[in-house]
């Protein structure tokens, strides 16, 4: 048996060992500027539970600028490749992986080696098959995006039918996911965006009410016009907006912090009388319970067609710096920005 696994390993690591690729690589932390396109890059060998991915599209996230930076919880080792979100097709197999094979449509929402790069080696706990419906720009889109959405929704506010959910910002990648997901388990969807293009995307992915934040009295048009108030808040700007979520919130309301660029004063007073919580998400905290939910759910929106990512922007590799600038910045962008790749 070890004389099988030497003997695939060394197949695999032969047949890849000597080609090279196109990546974007970062030797340091900082701004976009530290973005390069390589076309040298070593083709990552797939070990034990991994496959590597021939990659025809990435997602850009906004946490891939935190890391960039190097202020993120997590920092890697420099040089790096960035990028999680991608999909492709599965090009070679580690050893032990038996639910993916050389030619599957797959999409994965994090990567060992990184996704802005033609090729790309991930664990198989990430990778999931991508429905026929849905093209490799949509699959680049929908890891990081649906998965973190779901997670706030259900997992960490543990939302029900009937229950009314504001989405701040939900003309972004992930604001999206969690209005066709509210909207897809019976829940009211209040979504807020910063333009009239935004606000009509919103309403069109299914929102029940849309409000411009960049209007000073928007949240007293909320509080006025939606009738039972807010059950679940998902905040994608807390610094900005967490002070206002609690004093809208409903008794037991939860609000939901899935992206934060700085600190806030609040008052916890605020929720004391209502017994609010204040909780955050991290997609990658998640426990095996909480992958096979979320991989079942998922694709099964998929397979019915009620999740589809909206593709705001496509970018070629080598603007990657771009994208980055686009994703953090909202520089006239709505929905999911990709990487097209192949």
């Amino acid at each position: 048996m070890i004389c099988y696994k030497i003997s695939v390993y060394c197949m695999i690591t032969r047949r890849f060992s000597s080609l090279v690729m196109k990546a974007i690589r970062v030797a340091k932390f900082g701004g976009v500027e530290n973005l390069k396109l390589e076309t040298d890059i070593p083709i990552p060998i797939p070990s034990d539970s991994e496959v590597l991915i021939k990659i025809h599209a990435a997602g850009i996230n906004p946490v891939d600028t935190y890391i960039r930076t190097g202020t993120y919880s997590r920092v890697p080792q420099l040089p790096y490749t960035p990028g999680q979100d991608a999909a492709g097709v599965v090009e070679a197999v580690g050893e032990g992986v038996t639910q993916f094979k050389k030619g599957d449509r797959v999409f994965t929402m994090t990567s060992v080696s990184g996704t802005y790069a033609e090729f790309a080696t991930a664990n198989i706990k990430f990778v999931a098959h991508l429905d026929d419906k849905l093209s490799f720009a949509q699959g680049a889109s929908f890891g990081v995006p649906y998965y973190t959405a779901y997670k706030s929704l259900f997992l960490r506010a543990q939302a029900k039918p009937g229950e009314t959910v504001l989405v701040h910002g939900a003309s972004g990648g992930v604001g999206l996911a969690a209005v066709q997901l509210a909207k897809s388990h019976g829940l009211r969807v209040v979504g807020t965006a910063g333009t009239k293009e935004g606000l009509d995307l919103v309403k069109k992915n299914g929102a029940d009410f849309v409000y411009n934040h960049r209007e000073p009295d928007y949240l007293d048009k909320v509080i006025k016009e939606v009738e039972g108030g807010i059950d679940i808040v998902l905040e994608m700007l807390a610094n900005v907006n967490l002070q206002n979520d609690l004093n809208i919130v409903n008794f037991r309301g939860r609000i939901v912090v899935i992206g934060c660029r700085g600190s806030i004063q609040i008052n916890p007073r605020l929720s004391m009388g209502k017994e609010s919580n204040i909780m955050g998400v991290a997609l990658m905290t998640s426990t095996e319970a909480d992958w096979k939910e979320m991989h079942a759910a998922l694709q099964a929106g998929q397979r019915t067609g009620c999740l589809v990512p909206h593709i705001g922007k496509i970018y070629s590799l080598k603007e990657a710096d771009r994208a980055q600038n686009d994703v953090i910045n909202n520089a006239g962008t709505f929905g999911n920005l990709v990487l097209q790749i192949a």
